[in-house]
């Protein structure tokens, strides 16, 4: 079935500068995160993608159009359930400072239990998030290859559902901006190839025996860990 391959945005100035941007408008790349994206472009030329799917966020709106850069061939899609956790009150206020809340603690060890107040609980983004990308499957169809920009948790959740793991463990995986991470999505349970990859490794495209619940003729993308 389908190959979707994770892209988080590139460095923004709020992830310089210790901020959690949460939906706010008029968060944008920094030099680096340009920089990463036009990077990440180059590593990902030769995949034949039949579309993009995005957050509506300028950040990874901004990401996206670096990274196809001179490939108007890929569709480009908006899909509001990518979009950033809503972090509701805490939106826009320093890590160090949201690090002595109560409910920091929460977050980070019991994220099924962890909502935002005025905001969204982390369960609703990973369930929003996992329908999306299952909806996209089934939109694109069977060996589709496509590409997904969105934000450090809603991957983070994504990668936690196809590994079979508890919200709760999500984050012990790291997804650096700029990222990409592969899953494959067969009829029998998906498939992690590969996780938080900020090289050209996601790009290896081959064909492979197919795996027990694989369609032949399927492309595979990564192998092994990632970087």
């Amino acid at each position: 079935m389908s190959t979707v391959l994770l892209v988080r945005h590139g460095r923004t100035t709020a992830n310089a500068g210790g901020i959690l941007a949460g939906r706010q408008p008029g968060v944008h790349l920094d030099d680096t995160g340009r920089e990463q994206a036009a990077a990440l472009g180059g590593h990902l030329a030769e995949v034949p993608l039949v579309a993009a799917v995005t957050s509506p966020l300028e950040r990874c709106r901004e990401t996206l159009d670096l990274l196809l850069g001179d490939r108007p061939d890929v569709p480009v899609h908006v899909d509001e359930r990518l979009s950033e956790c809503d972090y509701g009150d805490w939106s826009g206020r320093s890590l160090k400072e949201l690090a002595r809340e109560p409910a920091w603690k929460v977050v980070q060890g019991h994220a099924s239990a962890a909502g935002f107040p005025g905001g969204e609980t982390l369960l609703q983004m990973q369930g929003r998030a996992v329908d999306a990308i299952r909806d996209w499957n089934t939109v694109l169809g069977d060996s589709a290859v496509y590409l997904v920009v969105s934000h450090g948790d809603v991957i983070k959740s994504i990668l936690a559902d196809a590994l079979g793991m508890h919200l709760d463990q999500f984050q012990r995986i790291r997804v650096d901006p700029a990222s990409t991470s592969v899953v494959e999505y067969t009829v029998l349970r998906p498939f992690v190839d590969r996780m938080n990859d900020t090289g050209p490794g996601a790009a290896r495209l081959a064909t492979r025996r197919p795996r027990r619940g694989r369609r032949r003729g399927e492309a595979v993308v990564g192998g092994g860990g990632g970087s």
